[in-house]
């Protein structure tokens, strides 16, 4: 009966899609939280997300690898490791990897253990704050992270940390619209933001996504005025 009742929502659109809906509004309004859902997301064996694997990533690491080594950077910082997939295509001469989640700076730790060039963190927003500019470097790194930041205070913080720690580039890897909260993903015209809150920021380049059929991120190049 149960299977049954499955086939022939399915072929009714109207009602797939009604149940699609209702579905997406239950998983939204029962959301744990950012942090609480990458927790469990890497803790119960999930990873960071397509964009970390395959093509897309590659992508990503060419475009990176490449703007590092063009500009001589010597430093670098990522708010939001994630589980290091995206990380082991990167050529960087030292970097420091910053995440929400306890397990996922656990899989970068094992995954580096030998890397003498990485240093990883547990990052909290709400409990980060660095008067003396410990955590200090010529790039910082956003990569598919700002669309997941769904709860208001989270992104505002998030953000000020991203620029502050940069002494010169940031590159931030998302998409640029704005529309409401949909179970873990919330997209935001972050430029706008940045434009307002950090002025002395300017957006030098805008490179689009190779694969746009697959990821609605493109990257948003910033540099920090003298």
């Amino acid at each position: 009966m149960k299977n049954k009742l499955k086939t022939v929502i399915k072929k009714t659109p109207l009602i797939n899609n009604v149940a699609r809906i209702l579905l997406n509004y239950i998983k939204t309004i029962s959301f744990p939280g950012s942090k609480e859902y990458w927790e469990e997301r890497y803790a119960s064996g999930g990873t960071s997300g397509a964009g970390s694997y395959g093509k897309l990533a590659k992508f990503k690491a060419d475009v990176i690898n490449s703007f590092v080594k063009n500009n001589k950077i010597n430093s670098v910082i990522e708010f939001g490791c994630g589980d290091g997939n995206q990380l082991s295509l990167f050529d960087f001469p030292a970097y420091i990897g910053l995440d929400i989640s306890k397990t996922s700076i656990e899989l970068c730790m094992k995954h580096f253990k030998k890397d003498r060039t990485k240093s990883f963190f547990l990052y909290d927003s709400e409990y980060f704050k660095d008067n003396h500019h410990i955590f200090k470097a010529e790039l910082a790194l956003s990569l598919d992270v700002i669309y997941h930041l769904v709860e208001e205070n989270i992104f505002e913080l998030y953000m000020k940390h991203l620029f502050s720690t940069s002494d010169k580039f940031v590159i931030i890897y998302s998409s640029d619209t704005s529309n409401k909260q949909k179970v873990h993903q919330r997209n935001r015209q972050f430029t706008k933001w940045v434009k307002i809150n950090f002025a002395k920021w300017k957006l030098i380049k805008k490179i689009k996504n190779k694969y746009p059929n697959e990821s609605g991120a493109d990257f948003f190049i910033y540099k920090k005025a003298k």
